[in-house]
């Protein structure tokens, strides 16, 4: 188990990994990474690398089915290395639970009624935790839904900010989740000035939470713009790809 820093932010204004308060982990993002899947993602933010993919839409069994739209079935799961100590593959309560909020999250933008009486399924699996592997694992889902060619009204993406030392920080990792004061993920989808995901564990005034949500909100809109830029270079790869084979 991890050791809590005396300082989570320094004399020089940086935290514990070096970055400043606003400052976002590296993030790396590929798109069409499993050939068996109709779409998939990796998404990196620092340590944390989620892999993500979709599966549909296709037809449900009658007893499941609905007669108007489909069925979103989310699952995530932490895969038994992705911690410092060895995890039981078992799904947990915790994880059944992110499932279920994940899938929440989802809802409001997949266009299910696209598909009715079928089942997209989405799976997500932490590969490494650093902390936000919810709000990783929510803009893995993003792109890997984009992907395979699932009507979405728009990208989304995820973030966590966090209170450490009387101070806000964007994308705290697992040290700051841990012993932080406050712990805020989000998950929104900046073109439609939508929020499908809002938590908090911890105690933030009225003045922090707003300048944390407009902090979330900004890094996310990042997040979404390094998306579309996945995506459109992928295409464009496959273009080249295709002009060459001709």
């Amino acid at each position: 188990m991890m050791a809590r820093p005396e300082k989570f932010i320094d004399e020089s204004g940086r935290r514990v990994d070096g970055r400043l308060p606003n400052e976002l982990r590296p993030i790396k993002m590929q798109v069409g990474l499993l050939k068996n899947a109709n779409g998939s993602a990796l998404v990196e933010y620092g340590l944390t690398k989620v892999i993500a993919a979709i599966y549909g839409p296709r037809e449900s069994q009658k007893s499941v089915s609905l007669p108007d739209r489909a069925s979103l079935r989310v699952r995530y799961h932490m895969a038994p290395f992705s911690t410092e100590e060895r995890k039981n593959p078992v799904p947990t309560r915790r994880e059944i639970e992110l499932s279920k909020v994940l899938r929440e999250s989802l809802e409001p933008i997949v266009m299910t009624n696209y598909f009715p009486r079928t089942t997209i399924d989405v799976f997500v699996e932490v590969l490494q935790s650093d902390g936000g592997t919810r709000t990783v694992a929510a803009t893995a889902a993003s792109l890997a839904l984009a992907d395979a060619g699932i009507p979405i009204k728009a990208l989304f993406g995820g973030v966590a900010v966090g209170k450490v030392d009387g101070v806000l920080v964007v994308d705290i990792n697992e040290v700051e989740d841990m012993y932080g004061d406050a712990d805020m993920p989000i998950v929104a989808a900046p073109d439609l000035n939508l929020v499908t995901l809002y938590q908090l564990n911890g105690v933030l005034s009225k003045d922090e939470f707003q300048e944390a949500f407009d902090i979330a909100m900004n890094a996310i809109t990042g997040i979404v713009n390094m998306e579309k830029e996945t995506l459109k270079s992928s295409y464009q790869v496959e273009n080249k790809e295709g002009d060459l084979e001709k």
